[in-house]
C-alpha cells in the first residue's frame, strides 16, 4: 500500500494559501524520503507549459514551490517538457520556450530555468529497456534531458482527455517525457471521418501535423490511413464530432502503451522521483488544447506521493466522489459517486492506465490517503 498525502483547496487564513500547501506537501515527502532529492542533483521538474490559448496549465507561481523545495535540498532544479507530436505552439524548442515564457515560466517568476528535454527538433533521446511484464514494448524512447537528470519532481494538472479518459501523473510521464518518435509509438490509433456528419469546416485539415486530411470529391474531409499518425488533434478540434476510430481496439492498446512509456520515463530513478497532482480546474480536455472549458467538478485540492499509480488513483476517486458543476460538459451526465471521465468519454477506459500500471510494476492502486 502506498501513501498519498492530501490538502484541500479550501483556505481560511494567510498560512493556508495554495503555495503554502504545496510547500508543505513537498517538505513532508522529502523529509520522509531524504534520498529523493540529494545535494548537487540536477533535478527535472516535469510540467506542462500549456498550449497558447489554454488557461488550465499549472501557474508558474505555484510551480515555484517545487523549485524552492529542490533548492532547499541543495539541488539544481530546471523546468522541462518535450516537444509535441501535433502542430501548435510547442512543436519545436524555440516555439516551446516562447510559449513557456508567454505563460510566465521565466526564472524570475518560477525560480528555475526552462529546458526542453528532447532538444531543438525532438531528436535528443535515448532508448531504455522496459520490464518483461510490458505487453507492447521492450524498450521506450525517452528524452535525454529526462534521463540525464539525477532526480525528478512530476507536477501534474489532473483533467479529462478524449483518448486516455483522464490525464494525471502517468500521462505526464508517458507523453511528456517522450520525444516525437516516442509519442508516435504510443499513438497507435488511426481515425476516420463520418461523412454524413462532416460540415466541411476544414478545422481538421488545418491542425493535422502530417497533412493526412483533405477534402474528397464530395467536399467532405477524408483521413488518409497510411499517413495518419494517430495524434488525435483532429478529433479534439472537430466541432460536430464527425471524426471517430475503432475505440475498443485502438484505445485499449493506446492506453496500455502510454502506461508502459510512463515506466520508461522513470528509468534509472528508482526512489528519486516525487509526484504532485493538482486537482483543481478539472476541465474536460487536455492542456494541449488552445482553449480551456468550464471545470466539470469543484476544486478539490493537492496530492503528493512517491507512487504515480496511487496518486492518480486517489485523484480519480476524489473526482468520482465530487458533485458535477451545473452548466459544465458533465452537467446531467454523472452524479456524485459516478465515474466522471467515462461519463464524458463513454468509449474511453480511464482506469485501464491504473490497472495496467499496477500489472507492470509502475505502482499500486491500493493507497492510504493522509490529510495533512
Amino acid at each position: 500500500m502506498s501513501t498519498v498525502y492530501f490538502l484541500s483547496s479550501r483556505s481560511r487564513n494567510p498560512g493556508t494559501n495554495s503555495l503554502a500547501k504545496l510547500t508543505k506537501l513537498l517538505d513532508t515527502l522529502m523529509q520522509e524520503n531524504p534520498a529523493l532529492i540529494q545535494r548537487g542533483d540536477l533535478t527535472a521538474i516535469k510540467v506542462h507549459f500549456g498550449e497558447l490559448g489554454n488557461e488550465g496549465y499549472i501557474s508558474p507561481v505555484l510551480a515555484k514551490s517545487a523549485a524552492l523545495a529542490v533548492q532547499k535540498a541543495g539541488a539544481l532544479p530546471f523546468f522541462t517538457d518535450t516537444n509535441t507530436l501535433y502542430k501548435g505552439s510547442r512543436s519545436n524548442a524555440v516555439d516551446h520556450l516562447t510559449t513557456a515564457s508567454a505563460h510566465g515560466y521565466l526564472m524570475e517568476v518560477c525560480g528555475a530555468p526552462v529546458i526542453i528535454a528532447d532538444g531543438l527538433k525532438s531528436k535528443d533521446w535515448r532508448e531504455v529497456p522496459l520490464s518483461e511484464s510490458c505487453k507492447h514494448f521492450k524498450t521506450a524512447k525517452i528524452a535525454s534531458g529526462i534521463l540525464d537528470a539525477d532526480s525528478m519532481v512530476v507536477l501534474s494538472h489532473v483533467k479529462g482527455h478524449e483518448m486516455a479518459g483522464f490525464g494525471g501523473a502517468i500521462k505526464n510521464l508517458a507523453m511528456g517525457c517522450a520525444p516525437y518518435i516516442g509519442k508516435r509509438e504510443q499513438h497507435c490509433v488511426t481515425f476516420h471521418v463520418k461523412s454524413g456528419k462532416c460540415i466541411k469546416c476544414g478545422r481538421c485539415i488545418g491542425v493535422c501535423p502530417v497533412n493526412a486530411i483533405s477534402f474528397n470529391s464530395e467536399d467532405k474531409a477524408y483521413i488518409n490511413p497510411d499517413r495518419c499518425i494517430g495524434c488525435g488533434e483532429c478529433i479534439s478540434f472537430c466541432p460536430v464530432k464527425a471524426i471517430s476510430m475503432n475505440w475498443q481496439v485502438g484505445l485499449t492498446e493506446f492506453t496500455e502503451k502510454m502506461t508502459e512509456y510512463a515506466l520508461g520515463a522513470l528509468s534509472g530513478k528508482t526512489g528519486r522521483v516525487l509526484f504532485i497532482n493538482i486537482v483543481r480546474a478539472i476541465v474536460p480536455g487536455c492542456d494541449c488544447l488552445p482553449w480551456s472549458d468550464t471545470p466539470i467538478v469543484p476544486d478539490i485540492g493537492f496530492l503528493a506521493s512517491t507512487d504515480p499509480v496511487a496518486i492518480d488513483q486517489a485523484a480519480f476517486d476524489l473526482i468520482k466522489g465530487a458533485e458535477s458543476i451545473p452548466g459544465s460538459a458533465l452537467d446531467g451526465k454523472a452524479q456524485k459517486g459516478q465515474d466522471k471521465f467515462t461519463a464524458l468519454y463513454p468509449e474511453s477506459k480511464p482506469e485501464l492506465q491504473l490497472e495496467h500500471g499496477e500489472q507492470i510494476g509502475l505502482g499500486s492502486r491500493t493507497y492510504e490517503l493522509v490529510t495533512l
